[in-house]
């Protein structure tokens, strides 16, 4: 499996986001893990209006590696606060990735995240996971 923090030198002893990963201006960190066809991005921090580009970026170049059938996870367990921008990003990969033939599917284990899915009606776009072995684990 390749591992690259998004924002800083390739760490490949790293998975899961810190401190020195992403944009430290943005408060959004990533750690993006590649192995095969799938894609699976670890984010930490803040995902909100004043730093939705940098989501946008990082959802839409992470996507862009995954090669169908995927999957392309994104792993959210480890973000303070997902605003709505942050749900309308990933929505639209979750179409852009379709019409591919990758599959997407979020990783988090807060209720938050599952009741703010299904109140919007995403829960087909965006298939939600305890853990990334699960997730990654999961039949096409």
């Amino acid at each position: 499996m390749k591992t690259v923090a998004i924002g800083s030198p390739p760490r490949p002893t790293s998975t899961r986001p810190d401190s020195h990963d992403g944009d430290a201006q943005s408060g959004l960190r990533a750690v993006t893990e590649c192995d095969g066809s799938a894609v699976v991005v670890h984010v930490g921090g803040d995902v909100d209006a004043n730093n939705e580009a940098v989501w946008q970026r990082l959802v839409s170049r992470s996507a862009g590696i995954a090669i169908a059938p995927g999957p392309f996870v994104i792993d959210v367990r480890d973000l303070e606060f997902m605003g709505s921008c942050a749900y309308a990003v990933l929505a639209q990969a979750a179409v852009r990735c379709k019409r591919r033939g990758v599959s997407i599917r979020l990783v988090s284990s807060q209720p938050i995240v599952a009741r703010t899915i299904a109140v919007c009606g995403l829960r087909r776009l965006l298939p939600l996971y305890p853990t990334v072995e699960s997730a990654l684990s999961q039949a096409g």
